[in-house]
């Protein structure tokens, strides 16, 4: 029965169903039922140009709808690099290697602090005095390791 009434509404079944799926996709995004209601929506104006039999018609949504599956995750990626800020995800002191800082307090029997934004780190090196400036050489645990910049 509802075959029938699918083969009865011909292109326009395919449009209504384009629309319903692009209305699924507003209640769970994702990105995925968007690409199929396109493929649906395409599948109806070629049905209705070309007046295909409904295994036609099925047959090309079916490709349409892989094909732009595929083309929309394509579209979607991110063309950007990876955010190294990102992939030094709970690893804020490997971000700091390389950067040079003001000694907030003297480097004193080889330990000392720098501010860093809004937090102080606990830094080891060679004794300096407050205000020196200090390059970050590497990262034991929580202590950065400085050293003349």
């Amino acid at each position: 029965m509802i075959a029938n009434a699918f083969i009865g509404l011909g292109a326009w079944a395919w449009i209504i169903l384009g629309v319903v799926l692009i209305g699924v996709e507003l209640l769970a995004p994702g990105s995925f039922f968007l690409w199929l209601g396109l493929a649906a929506i395409v599948t109806g104006m070629l049905d209705a140009l070309l007046g295909l039999s409904w295994q036609a018609a099925a047959l090309l949504f079916a490709l349409l709808a892989v094909g732009a599956v595929i083309l929309g995750r394509y579209a979607t990626r991110s063309k950007t690099q990876p955010d190294t800020a990102a992939t030094a995800l709970n690893q804020r002191g490997q971000s700091l290697i390389g950067r040079v800082f003001t000694l907030e307090t003297p480097i004193k029997d080889g330990e000392g602090r720098i501010r860093v934004d809004d937090s102080s780190w606990r830094v080891i090196g060679a004794d300096r005095f407050a205000g020196a400036k200090v390059r970050v050489v590497r990262v034991e645990g929580s202590t950065l390791v400085v050293d003349d910049p």
